[in-house]
């Protein structure tokens, strides 16, 4: 496959005039529709405001790749076009962009073509390649061009790759890259692939042998090797994403972006030249490192603490909803269960174990996956063990009468920080041991201290945890109503500040939490936060029916779609709408949601799901006034928000 085989002529439009950024990207979506690339234009532009809501896909000298990986997307395809004026994009560099590739990928598909999208982003990279694009007379000779330099380049990879092969049978030491590299972006599309022929680049130029390791959608390409590492003198990780690095050990690693391989690659190059980075002994983060590329201590631990997050809510959405189904049965079947009620049917009795064990792993899952990326797989077990402990307690019998004291949802929390950390420490500590004794410590020595260990610690503050978890407990089942109800408005409106960005998760993290304990005033907060994420997508939907002349025809067909994401507690639906016009969008989705919350709270309104949205209305606790608690806040952002927003002749 080349890479013109994905980008043909209906795709391209070469010296086209864009107002902005949307413009440029509707026009880059109809072109891809005229490609016969997709299936529904609404959804894949969805996908890609999504995309462009994270961080902005533009790269710098003037290239932007928007692309978006879903199931609107037919085929894998691209589209292109050249804005000699140039649109604002939020580059890193400030500069406009006037060369843009549109990537649409489908899911579930096989991955052959993101080697060809790799192979573009790789040649984007060369000035020359762009400034040939961008003088482009029209489609054919746009494709032309492309066509003349991937064959180029894969002459020269051949090339180079035989010079490697006969410098290393001839032993020489300098035929070993110098300096090593792992590059890999969330999406895995386009950024990956830049920033590795970045990096190779610029090496290049400063006569240095680099060789990068992509890690992208396609999987782990150009993978670096036992030998490569030992000849190596460090190695870069340009990442947003964890990067598993025991395999350095003994190296120097520095640890950065993936924007920072893209744009600032000589400063890498030269750090690890420098012999300024530091030395890896086994772990994962590097807080010096990390500081110097503006990543604080605050978002490293949220970044470790997502991860365990991320982990934890499969099984928390999946054995929530089975529970929620157990009492919809029963509801129907068994009505007057009494304290069956849930497992009085064998229906209903299946449901409830199946999803009751899923949800037990949410505690271990969520320790687990916390240690590990602080302390990468040495963690894992330590935190899996440490959740577990907080999870089901230790029975102190003599001094406790034989009850389980348990730290539950913060004890989790505790000991999946604990457990990385104490990792950590761990290794460090085992560096002093003879070199003998090197292979044993991962498979005996990590495991059996740290599971001892933290196993000791979970022993000595699982009854503070549980002390506090008691008293929170009793706090919330002993608030007034008017209490409940602020709370319920502030756990509603978090759910529209970032609609799936730290605000919403830790509402929802919290909601899930208080859900656990089983108590009634948990399965209030769970109300609220559920009713809060299902107004966003709502609010849209309504103003896009009832005032029309706020919207373009785009945003009002992509409107509808938004009542059944928020009918399913799907909050991200509204993205691209505050994308596009956070000022007006943002403050009225917030006002919707905390008037939401708050009447869920004041007409008692109970949730045992964590999940469903609409969907579970008949296990929710006070439906009709649930149902009305939504109606209005989504109608009050409604309001908000279309009396607030421009309408579009203005």
């Amino acid at each position: 496959m080349k890479i013109t085989d994905l980008l043909k002529v209906d795709g391209i439009k070469v010296g086209a005039t864009a107002a902005n950024q949307m413009d440029a990207i509707d026009q880059l979506v109809d072109l891809q529709v005229a490609s016969g690339n997709i299936n529904d234009r609404d959804k894949y532009k969805e996908g890609i405001l999504a995309r462009e809501a994270e961080f902005s896909t533009a790269v710098g000298d003037g290239i932007a790749i928007p692309h978006a990986k879903v199931a609107a997307v037919k085929q894998p395809g691209l589209a292109a076009m050249t804005v000699p004026g140039g649109v604002n994009w939020n580059a890193p560099d400030g500069e406009p962009a006037d060369l843009m590739f549109m990537i649409a990928a489908p899911e579930g598909e096989a991955n052959t073509h993101l080697e060809m999208l790799a192979k573009l982003s790789a040649l984007l990279m060369h000035a020359d390649f762009a400034n040939a694009l961008r003088r482009a007379h029209d489609a054919q000779e746009f494709l032309q061009i492309i066509d003349e330099a991937e064959a180029h380049r894969d002459l020269e990879q051949a090339q180079k790759q035989a010079a490697q092969v006969q410098a290393r049978a001839a032993a020489a030491d300098d035929a070993w890259p110098k300096i090593l590299a792992i590059t890999a972006c969330p999406t895995g599309i386009a950024h990956t692939y830049m920033a590795a022929e970045n990096l190779e680049k610029k090496a290049a130029e400063m006569g240095i042998q680099l060789k990068a390791e992509t890690q992208g959608s396609a999987g782990a390409k150009n993978v670096l090797t036992a030998e490569e590492i030992a000849h190596a003198q460090g190695i870069i990780i340009a990442a947003d994403k964890n990067v598993d690095r025991a395999r350095f050990a003994g190296k120097q690693v520095y640890s950065t972006n993936v924007s920072a391989g893209i744009n600032d690659p000589e400063r890498l190059i030269n750090i690890i030249l420098n012999n300024e980075a530091p030395v890896q002994e086994g772990t994962v983060v590097d807080t010096s490192s990390a500081a110097a590329d503006g990543d604080s201590l605050g978002h490293t631990i949220y970044k470790h603490l997502m991860n365990g997050v991320s982990h934890m809510l499969p099984f928390v959405v999946g054995g929530g909803i089975l529970i929620a189904v157990a009492f919809l049965i029963d509801g129907f079947l068994a009505p007057d269960a009494g304290a069956d009620f849930g497992v009085a049917t064998p229906a209903a009795h299946f449901f409830k174990q199946v999803g009751g064990d899923a949800f037990g792993f949410m505690l271990p899952i969520l320790a687990g996956y916390i240690a590990m990326s602080i302390a990468d797989r040495p963690g894992l077990a330590v935190g899996f063990v440490g959740g577990t402990l907080a999870n089901a307690g230790y029975n102190w019998g003599w001094l406790a009468g034989g009850s389980a004291v348990g730290g539950g949802f913060l004890g989790a929390l505790f000991a999946g920080f604990a457990a990385g950390y104490f990792t950590k420490w761990l290794e460090k500590a085992c560096d002093a041991l003879p070199d003998s004794l090197e292979g044993i410590k991962p498979v005996l020595l990590y495991p059996l201290l740290g599971i001892l260990g933290i196993g000791v610690l979970m022993f000595t503050v699982n009854p503070l945890f549980a002390g506090i978890n008691t008293g929170m407990t009793n706090f919330l089942n002993g608030l007034g109503t008017s209490n409940l109800v602020l709370l319920g408005a502030i756990v509603g409106g978090m759910m529209s500040i970032d609609m799936g960005g730290p605000f919403n998760k830790a509402a929802y993290v919290f909601g899930t939490a208080m859900l656990a304990e089983g108590t009634d005033a948990g399965k209030v907060i769970m109300a609220s936060v559920m009713v809060g994420g299902m107004v966003p997508p709502l609010v849209i939907a309504l103003s896009t029916t009832f005032f029309k002349n706020k919207w373009s025809e785009d945003d009002k067909k992509a409107g509808l779609v938004n009542y059944i994401m928020g009918l399913s507690f799907i909050s991200e639906g509204a993205i691209p709408f505050a994308a596009a016009d956070p000022i007006h969008v943002i403050p009225s989705c917030i006002a919707g949601s905390a008037v939401a919350g708050a009447l869920s709270a004041l007409f008692g309104c109970t949730s045992p799901a964590p999940h469903g949205g609409f969907w579970v209305i008949p296990i929710i606790g006070n439906p009709v006034m649930y149902a009305v608690a939504l109606l209005v806040g989504s109608v009050v952002g409604m309001l908000i928000l279309s009396f607030w927003k421009k309408s579009v002749a203005e």
